[in-house]
């Protein structure tokens, strides 16, 4: 298996699939690049070299007690693309992973990066603040905190019906799907784990958005329990200079079923354009 060794000495898990224009894919809290093995073969059987990292913390990469914030996410996404010197470079972020390849882009990307996919991602900033008074309390952050701390086995199996929408009426969604979700979970360490809530809840990617130059195509589900498509998308489409934004009736945060579909073909009509 291929790993990457950052400048702090943290081994990074990636798979590299596929010939022609590359596109790396960076995946949501608390999952791992298996979350994009649809995705990694669709786009590498369409002419696309395909790449997915397990993010620090996640999956197959280290373990680690530090480092665990969107800064150090972004800087070793940035050494890994230095290292396999990646140009003309799509990058696609789900949840958490939106928000670092956002980071990623406006910081370290400029010269690489040709075009940023989104989806259901976090930024602009999800928490609730006296700038920011339409987000989330503080305390749904911290009762997933807890609900780590306390029993991350069953927290994740409890997340999985928001996060698939299972807990809507007509859902479709496998069990298969679910214990999936939860597999990869698992893989997490514990201190990852807890502090990727704070990554991901309370950075504030406003700026990196303005600094955004290249294409941007924001896709979010209208019934997102996870990420409100209120606090995300939308905002985020009014900070970038050059995006498009398509949202996905009465789809979830978890990219599945004929969400998932859709949106396959979405990605890789806006790579071809």
């Amino acid at each position: 298996m291929p790993y990457f060794t950052t400048s702090d000495g943290t081994e990074i898990y990636y798979t590299d699939q596929g010939q022609g224009q590359p596109v790396l894919l960076s995946h949501g809290w608390p999952l791992s690049s298996d979350a994009w093995q649809i995705e990694v073969k669709l786009l590498a059987d369409n002419g696309y070299r395909a790449i997915a990292h397990d993010r620090r913390g996640h999956g197959r990469s280290a373990k680690t007690y530090t480092g665990n914030d969107m800064d150090t996410y972004a800087r070793d996404l940035s050494e890994l693309i230095e290292h396999l010197d990646l140009t003309n470079l799509v990058v696609i972020g789900h949840s958490t992973g939106g928000g670092e390849v956002v980071r990623y882009a406006a910081q370290h990307g400029v010269g690489r990066v040709a075009k940023v996919i989104t989806a259901g991602a976090v930024p602009p900033l999800m928490v609730k603040t006296e700038n920011n008074p339409d987000g989330l309390p503080i305390e749904a952050f911290d009762g997933i905190r807890a609900g780590v701390l306390k029993d991350a086995s069953q927290f994740y199996i409890d997340l999985t019906e928001p996060f698939f929408g299972a807990n809507r009426e007509g859902s479709a969604v496998s069990e298969g799907a679910k214990r999936e979700f939860w597999r990869q979970g698992m893989l997490v360490n514990l201190a990852a784990a807890y502090d990727c809530v704070k990554a991901f809840s309370e950075t504030d990617f406003t700026e990196d958005l303005t600094a955004l130059t290249v294409p941007i195509f924001i896709a979010h589900g209208d019934d997102d329990q996870i990420v409100p498509i209120t606090d995300a998308a939308l905002k985020s489409a009014e900070l970038v200079k050059d995006g498009t934004l398509k949202v996905y009736p009465g789809a979830p945060h978890g990219i599945y079923g004929d969400y998932q579909t859709e949106l396959d073909q979405d990605i890789l009509a806006f790579i071809k354009k």
